[in-house]
């Protein structure tokens, strides 16, 4: 009788396949295998059935009861679910009908500057104060404020990579595979440098290593995680007791991102600069693979909404006028 093979030996397989073309696969990848360790403790009968795979997309370890989160789950079940059929024909592969569609993206959490600096303050004033540990989230927090970085991005960050005389960050291979360089402000700079040297005296440089680090214990030197990141922020914002304004169940670090390409927009729109003619040079310094991610956010926010409507009504009086 033939052995039937786990589910995680399934996701190693299907992962390493994938990988070797060339595809990346972390949020995905961690999900195929969180999902393989469920089937694979479950015991349950093979093959999958659509019900199995809509109760695990439930139990995501915020306990979201949001229908789109369930979903953005269970959309990355789909390309394995294919895999698995070739194994198992009668394997189902879940559709949009299960939990709907996941193709809108919600509101983001647009910070106020206030909200902004009361955060960079928290974050100075954490245990041991002027240590290495309120030292790093200042600096990532305003990093990530004021360049509009990806979280991950400021974590990959090397020594090397950071270069404090030209004002330069190197982003390298980060989503969507690609590269880039991001100009700093003075501001952002000094802020660097002045973590750079309170981070060299607590730790030997090296310029292969993390340029943001632990600062405890067995992790004092070694690279910070998104994990000690979001524990670190959810617990300064349970502090500060931000006020939602988004469609997510609380304000989140990736908002910071968020806010800097708004505010971006809104500073161009209030010197009445044309926002087209910028838009490739904004999307480039983001690093979004395509210009229309970042026109969504004329759709997204009240604010730029707002702008956006009171100029096409000054376009559409410029016509009445010419016509008249």
């Amino acid at each position: 009788m033939k052995t039937q093979l786990t589910m995680q030996t399934h996701a190693n397989n299907y992962l390493n396949e994938r990988r070797g073309l060339g595809f990346v696969l972390r949020a995905s990848g961690q999900s195929i295998n969180e999902f393989a360790h469920y089937v694979d403790t479950i015991k349950c009968k093979r093959p999958l059935t659509v019900e199995v795979m809509a109760d695990w997309a439930k139990q995501d370890k915020w306990k979201s009861n949001n229908p789109l989160t369930w979903a953005r789950r269970l959309k990355k079940l789909r390309p394995f679910a294919r895999y698995l059929q070739q194994f198992e024909a009668e394997t189902e592969v879940p559709d949009k009908s299960v939990f709907g569609s996941v193709n809108y993206r919600l509101t983001p959490h647009i910070y106020t500057e206030n909200e902004i600096m009361d955060l960079l303050t928290a974050a100075r004033h954490l245990k041991p104060e002027k240590g290495l540990r309120s030292a790093t989230y200042e600096t990532i927090f305003g990093l990530l404020a004021s360049t509009g970085m990806r979280v991950s991005e400021s974590l990959h960050l090397l020594n090397n990579d950071v270069d404090l005389k030209h004002g330069m960050l190197i982003i390298r291979q980060t989503k969507f595979r690609k590269s880039r360089y991001v100009p700093l402000h003075s501001t952002t700079i000094e802020a660097l440098r002045k973590y750079y040297l309170v981070r060299n005296s607590y730790i030997e440089t090296i310029d292969d290593a993390s340029f943001f680090v632990g600062s405890r214990g067995h992790c004092l030197g070694q690279p910070l995680s998104l994990k000690q990141v979001d524990y670190t922020f959810s617990a300064l914002r349970h502090q500060l007791n931000l006020i939602n304004r988004g469609g997510h169940d609380a304000p989140r670090i990736h908002d910071l991102r968020h806010t800097f390409i708004v505010r971006r927009m809104m500073l161009w729109h209030a010197q009445d600069i044309d926002i087209d003619q910028r838009m490739l040079s904004l999307a480039t310094y983001v690093g979004h693979s395509a210009v229309t991610n970042t026109y969504w956010y004329l759709t997204c926010v009240p604010e730029l909404m707002a702008l956006a409507g009171n100029k096409f009504e000054s376009f559409t009086q410029t016509l009445e006028n010419d016509y008249d």
